[in-house]
Order: C-alpha cells, then sequence, then structure tokens
C-alpha cells in the first residue's frame, strides 16, 4: 500500500508522455490530461486517507533498505500539498481551454502542466535532499517552457533573467549539497537529521543551513532575492501566471520548511531568527509593492510575497501554534491565488487590459464576477469565517507565545494592506462609471468564470471547513515540530 504515494508523481509524467506523441490533437490533448488529472487526484485522496489512518508512509526505492535506497515519503504536510497541487491544476486546465489559445495548445502546453506537476509533487514527496534539486530541476525546465510558450516580446526578455535566476540558484544549491554531504556523509534527509542530532549542529551545518535557506529563498521569493519575481510572473498568459503564482515559490517555501524543522533545528538562535527576520522584511516588501501599482497582475503578484513572508514568519515561531496556522496559511495561500489570478484573467478578457486606470462599473454588466471577487478578495485578507483568517490567527498566537510581539503586530497590520490592495481592485474595475469595453462572448465569459467560481468556492469550504480540517494541520505541524516522528517512519520502515 504504500507505493501508492509514488501514484501522484507517476500518473502525470505518464499522462505528459502520452500526450507528446499527438501534439496537434487539440481534443485529445484536453480530455487525456483531464483523466490523467482527476485518476491523479484520486490516488492522492486514498493517500491522504492512508496517511491520516496509519500514518507517515515511506518507500525506500530499489529494495534497498533506507538510507542507501532513495526514500520517498508522504506525511500529512506533503500528502495536503500534493492533493492541492491536483485540485488546482485541474482547475487551471479546465481554465485553460477558453483562455490560452490554439496556437499554444498545439506546443506541448498539457504536456509541460504535467511535466511541471510532476516535479512539484516529487518536491513535495521525495526523503532524498539531492532528489529534491532532481525535482526542482524536472518543474523549472518544464515552466521553462510554459513562460516562454507563445514567443511574445515581453515574455522572451523576462525568461531570461527567470531562467538565469534559476541556473544560478541550481549551481548555487547543487554545491551546498555537496558540501552537506561532506560533513554527514548522508542524502537521505531523515538520516541527515539523525547525524546532526547526534554529532551536534555546528558551525559549518549552521553555515550550511544559512546557504539553503537562501537557495530555496530564491526560488520562494524572500526579502531582498524576490527581484526577480514581479516581471517574470506577469510575463507569461493568466493560466500559467495562475499555476506559477499558486504553486512555484510555495516549493521553495516547503523547502524551507522542511530544511529548517527537520535538517537544523538544533541553532535557532541563528537560524530561525534570522529567517524570521527575513520573513517580516519580506512581508514588509510586499505591502509596498501591493500598493505602489495599479496593475492588476503586479498587485496580486506581490500578495504572493506578502503570503510567503508570512508563512516563513509562522514557521520561525517552531511552537506548534505558529507552525500550524504555517500549514494551514500555506494551503490557503495556494488556493486562494490560484482563484484570484483566474479571476484576474477574466477581467482582462472583458476589459482587454490589466490597467486598473481604465475600468470601472462592472459591476452593472457582470455581478457573479464582482461577487466572486469580493469574497476572494477577503478570503486573501483573512475575513473570518473564510480561508485566511484561521491560519493567519494561530501565526500570530505563536508570535505572542514565542513574546515576538512586534512581529505578531506586523502580521496583522499586513492583512489591512492586503485588504485595501484588494478592494482598491474592486473599487476601480467593479465600482463607478461604467469604462468602454472590450467585451467577449458569454461562452467565453462561463468557460473562464465557471473554474474561477469553482475554485474561489474551495477556498470558502477551506475556511468553513477548519474545524474538520483541523486533524490534518495539526498531524503536519506536530512532525514538524517533532521530527523524530518523520526519522523513525523512514528509517524503521
Amino acid at each position: 500500500m504504500t507505493n501508492l504515494l509514488l501514484f501522484p508523481i507517476l500518473i502525470p509524467i505518464l499522462t505528459a508522455s502520452v500526450l507528446l506523441f499527438f501534439p496537434k490533437r487539440i481534443a485529445a490533448q484536453r480530455a487525456v490530461t483531464v483523466v490523467g488529472l482527476v485518476a491523479s487526484i484520486i490516488a492522492a485522496l486514498f493517500l491522504l486517507r492512508t496517511v491520516m489512518t496509519d500514518g507517515v508512509q515511506a518507500v525506500t526505492l530499489g529494495s534497498w533498505p533506507a538510507p542507501f535506497g532513495i526514500s520517498m515519503v508522504s506525511d500529512p504536510l506533503s500528502v495536503s500539498l500534493v492533493l492541492t497541487s491536483l485540485l488546482i491544476t485541474l482547475g487551471v486546465v479546465v481554465y485553460s481551454f477558453r483562455s490560452i489559445g490554439e496556437g499554444r495548445e498545439k506546443y506541448f502546453y498539457y504536456p509541460a502542466i504535467l511535466f511541471m506537476l510532476t516535479g512539484i509533487n516529487g518536491s513535495f514527496t521525495t526523503g532524498d535532499i539531492f532528489n529534491l534539486f532532481v525535482f526542482f530541476e524536472v518543474l523549472l525546465l518544464a515552466s521553462y517552457l510554459l513562460i516562454v510558450l507563445g514567443g511574445e516580446k515581453r515574455q522572451l526578455r523576462e525568461s531570461i533573467k527567470y531562467i538565469l535566476v534559476n541556473v544560478v540558484s541550481s549551481a548555487f544549491f547543487v554545491t551546498t549539497v555537496a558540501m552537506l554531504y561532506s560533513v554527514v556523509g548522508s542524502l537521505n534527509m531523515a538520516d541527515i537529521a539523525e547525524k546532526v542530532t547526534e554529532i551536534g549542529q555546528s558551525g559549518i551545518l549552521t553555515v550550511i543551513a544559512v546557504m539553503l535557506i537562501l537557495v530555496f529563498g530564491l526560488k520562494g521569493a524572500i526579502f531582498p532575492l524576490y527581484f526577480w519575481l514581479p516581471g517574470s510572473y506577469a510575463a507569461p498568459p493568466v493560466p500559467v501566471l495562475a499555476l506559477f503564482g499558486a504553486l512555484l515559490t510555495k516549493v521553495g517555501v516547503y523547502a524551507i520548511i522542511r530544511t529548517v524543522t527537520l535538517l537544523f533545528p538544533h541553532d535557532p538562535g541563528f537560524t530561525h531568527e534570522l529567517l524570521m527576520i527575513l520573513a517580516i522584511l519580506t512581508v514588509i516588501a510586499g505591502c509596498i509593492g501591493a500598493l505602489a501599482y495599479y496593475d492588476l497582475k503586479q498587485i496580486v503578484i506581490y500578495n504572493i510575497i506578502i503570503a510567503v513572508g508570512v508563512i516563513l514568519f509562522g514557521v520561525a515561531q517552531m511552537n506548534m501554534a505558529g507552525l500550524e496556522g504555517a500549514v494551514f496559511y500555506l494551503i490557503h495561500d495556494m488556493l486562494i491565488k490560484a482563484g484570484l489570478f483566474m479571476l484576474i484573467g477574466v477581467i482582462i478578457a472583458i476589459t482587454g487590459t490589466s490597467n486598473l486606470r481604465e475600468m470601472g462599473g462592472l459591476m452593472k454588466t457582470y455581478p457573479g464576477l464582482a461577487w466572486t471577487w469580493l469574497v476572494a478578495a477577503f478570503g486573501l485578507a483573512g475575513i473570518p469565517p473564510l480561508s485566511g483568517f484561521f491560519g493567519k490567527l494561530l501565526i500570530v498566537q505563536g508570535a505572542f507565545e514565542a513574546d515576538n510581539l512586534w512581529g505578531g503586530i506586523i502580521i496583522l497590520a499586513s492583512s489591512l494592506i492586503v485588504l485595501l490592495s484588494v478592494i482598491r481592485i474592486f473599487i476601480h474595475a467593479f465600482w463607478g462609471e461604467p469604462m468602454p469595453v472590450k467585451g467577449t462572448s458569454a461562452g467565453i465569459y462561463r468557460g473562464l468564470l465557471i473554474p474561477a467560481v469553482l475554485v474561489t468556492a474551495l477556498t470558502v469550504f477551506y475556511g468553513v471547513g477548519t474545524e474538520w480540517l483541523r486533524p490534518l494541520m495539526w498531524d503536519a505541524a506536530e512532525i514538524l515540530h517533532q521530527p523524530s516522528i518523520y526519522i523513525d517512519a523512514v528509517l524503521k520502515e
């Protein structure tokens, strides 16, 4: 039964491989992609049930015992992220039918999405730090295709920056892994954690921990390493932006969470203090950006940066409240960003622009879109009982318990900035006098709005169903807080 944890990785890669054989047959590409994603979601749901009833699942490939073989591990955090990624990808794929254009669909658009999803789910599931690097490269290679697909001038210009940053980051990553291996003699994350506990976290290991935080921070867009993100994410079409904004930065965030809780939890006076300072600076930088722009995409892109800071601030508290809040908020942010970017795509399709100054009065002609945006905006800002509320409440509770009063106050204040930034969109785009719009056909409008509404409804369910979901989040936080549970499951499987 433990092999079940490989299915959410194997099904997307096999589906993508099949799609490569008939790239020009768009109807078949769409149908096979949806079938592959639905099968992956079913496998992930079975895996979630197995993890909740039987505990952490681990499988070591090649009939080698851990730590010599390649371990794949599924705990409550990783399986939750895998399931969330699959649900978001299904929503974006259905959304793409009406938005991406047949020109892009014929050039391996759906295989690229599925290969990227393979890398994302592999990153969440691997128990081996070198294979984390390998899965990072898989998702990055697919993302390189997605960011340039269509070949518009802005895409090509921004893709150079995106690729360059990630190539440098990957070189830095593999160098850091080599240093880590030279010190502890292992690549299995559970084994590294056990050895670091035995020998103590020496100065060199703390340096390696900081290097890993910086590597993953470059991919996850923490301060001051987020410089590449606003331009690069705004360049591709909206469905690609939705995938990137919801999933890619979260892989970097997940890697930081694993690094500081599993591998290097023994010198919190330095590593976790540094992480907390970087997280607060990330929140502040994101707030400034979110208020500075009148471009729909840029406002929500800077809200990605704010969320990354909030999540990592929760992790840096290293108490149960902070960690549980970080897990809650991580999944909330993946869902809400996908929904918001999809709604932005609907607005752009109607108005023909992403500039707020050229919009107005959409409430009168598109009330369904207006009210869906308002719900998503309140969810992003954390208005109870929507999805952003409970995670942020726990993070602030964790800050107060850890005597980080000012940090908690900054996190609370950021909620007001987030609310202001997204309500500003509502006021400019939906309120006031109607402006002349390009308009779109009823069929395209429905085809874009329905998946966007469904993803937004998922965030509402996530918020309202907090009590039902809390045992899963608690278990995820407990394993982060007590890494011995994870270590025992891998090394004694």
